[in-house]
C-alpha cells in the first residue's frame, strides 16, 4: 500500500474530491453580475434541474445544507401551523431544532436510531393533526438508515395543503431520487457528500406550491428567502455574491455525472453498498441500519467486535493514507461508517477495506 501526496478522505464527507474538480475552481474569476456568470448559472442550472429530475427550479446557495433547512421551514411553514419532523437520527433531530429555533410549532415522529419511518407513521400522524410540511431525511448520514421517500410522498400528497420537504444531503446523486415524480416541494442537498465537490454550496430543488405559500408568510429572513432567490434565478443570478470558484467546480462536475449517467451513478453506488456488506458481515461485524432501509452511500457499521475505532483511524492514516471515519453522535465508537459515495471507486473502497483487515490482523 503506497501514500499519495496527501491524506485521501474516506468520510461521509467531506468526501475525497478530483484534482480535476479541485483545479476547475482556478479559472479566473468572473464578476456575478456579468453575462459569463449568467451563463455559467444557465448552465449549471439546466444540468441540475437534470439531476433532480425536476421541471422547476433549483436555488444555489453559498451556505451549507444546514441553510437550507432554515429556508424551508421559514418559507414553508405558518407562524399559526404545524410542521411534523419525522426523526431518528442526528441530523434529523437536528432539523427539528432548527425549526423549532425559528419559532415554529414541531411535532416529531420519533424513532429509534438504526430505524426507518413507515409510511403508515406519517399516515396516521397526518389523520390526527393538519400540518403545514413534513420534513423528512431521505439519507440519515450518522445512521447509515434511507427512509422510503417515494412511499411517505404518496401519503403526504394525499393532504392537500401539506408540502414534503426532504433533506437529501446525503443521498442526492448516489441514490434514487425523483423530485417531481415523488411529489416532492423541496428537495435539499449540499455539495460534500455523492456530488463530490468541496463543501460550502447548497441546492435546492424548489416546487411552485412552495413558492405559493411563501407569498403568504410575512417573516421569511432574507439569505434563504426562496423569494428573494427566485427574482433573481429568474435572471440567472443570485441575490448575493456566489461561491463562484465551486460553481466553476459544480459545472465540471455535473458534466462528469452526465457522462457517467445519473442512473448508472445510482448502480455504481448500490454495488458499492453491496461489497461492503459483504465484507462487514465476513469480518464479524453488524449492520446498524434496519435490514430493507441500508443506505447506497454510507454503510455505519455496527462495532460488535469492539474494536478500538480511533486506534484503526490512526492505523489507516499513518499507514494506508486515508482519513476514516469514527462514529458519530450518541453512536461515535459503537459504529464507524465506511463512506462508499461521490467518485469512490471500487478498487478505492478495496483499499480501505484491504487496509482495515490489515489492522484486524493487527489486534489478532
Amino acid at each position: 500500500m503506497s501514500h499519495t501526496d496527501h491524506t485521501k478522505l474516506f468520510l461521509p464527507g467531506p468526501v475525497e474530491v478530483r484534482r480535476e474538480i479541485l483545479e476547475a475552481q482556478t479559472q479566473w474569476m468572473i464578476g456575478h453580475r456579468t453575462g459569463d456568470f449568467a451563463d455559467l448559472f444557465a448552465r449549471l442550472q439546466n444540468k441540475l434541474k437534470r439531476a433532480f429530475f425536476t421541471d422547476s427550479r433549483v436555488y444555489i446557495s453559498g451556505s451549507s445544507g444546514s441553510g437550507l433547512w432554515e429556508g424551508a421551514i421559514r418559507c414553508g411553514v405558518r407562524d399559526q401551523s404545524r410542521a411534523l419532523h419525522l426523526t431518528g437520527g442526528a441530523f434529523s433531530e437536528r432539523w427539528a431544532q432548527i425549526s423549532r429555533a425559528n419559532g415554529k410549532q414541531v411535532d416529531c415522529i420519533q424513532v429509534d436510531w438504526g430505524r426507518a419511518h413507515s409510511p403508515d407513521m406519517v399516515a396516521d400522524a397526518l389523520s390526527r393533526q393538519r400540518y403545514d410540511a413534513v420534513c423528512a431525511v431521505h439519507n440519515e448520514t450518522s445512521t447509515g438508515v434511507t427512509n422510503p421517500i417515494q412511499a411517505i410522498g404518496e401519503v403526504v400528497n394525499q393532504h392537500d395543503d401539506t408540502l414534503f420537504f426532504v433533506d437529501t444531503v446525503s443521498g442526492f446523486l448516489g441514490m434514487e431520487l425523483r423530485v417531481d415524480d415523488w411529489g416532492i416541494d423541496i428537495a435539499l442537498t449540499s455539495s460534500q457528500k455523492a456530488f463530490a465537490l468541496p463543501p460550502g454550496i447548497a441546492f435546492a430543488a424548489v416546487s411552485d406550491r412552495l413558492l405559493e405559500r411563501a407569498e403568504g408568510i410575512v417573516n421569511r429572513g432574507y439569505y434563504f428567502d426562496f423569494l428573494t432567490l427566485e427574482k433573481s434565478l429568474l435572471k440567472n443570478n443570485t441575490p448575493s455574491t456566489p461561491p463562484i470558484a465551486l460553481m466553476f467546480a459544480a459545472d465540471a462536475q455535473m458534466d462528469a455525472i452526465l457522462a457517467e449517467g445519473i442512473e448508472a451513478r445510482w448502480a455504481r453506488h448500490r454495488d458499492m453498498r453491496d461489497a461492503t456488506h459483504e465484507w462487514a458481515l465476513a469480518r464479524g461485524f453488524g449492520m446498524y441500519a434496519q435490514a430493507g432501509y441500508r443506505s447506497d452511500t454510507v454503510t455505519t457499521v455496527d462495532n460488535t467486535r469492539g474494536i478500538d475505532v480511533n486506534a484503526m483511524g490512526a492505523y489507516m492514516e499513518r499507514e494506508v493514507g486515508y482519513a476514516m471515519d469514527k462514529g458519530y453522535g450518541a453512536i461515535k465508537g459503537k459504529t464507524f461508517r465506511l463512506p462508499h459515495m461521490g467518485d469512490v471507486s471500487m478498487d478505492m473502497l478495496h483499499e480501505v477495506l484491504s487496509g482495515i483487515d490489515a489492522f484486524l490482523t493487527q489486534q489478532n
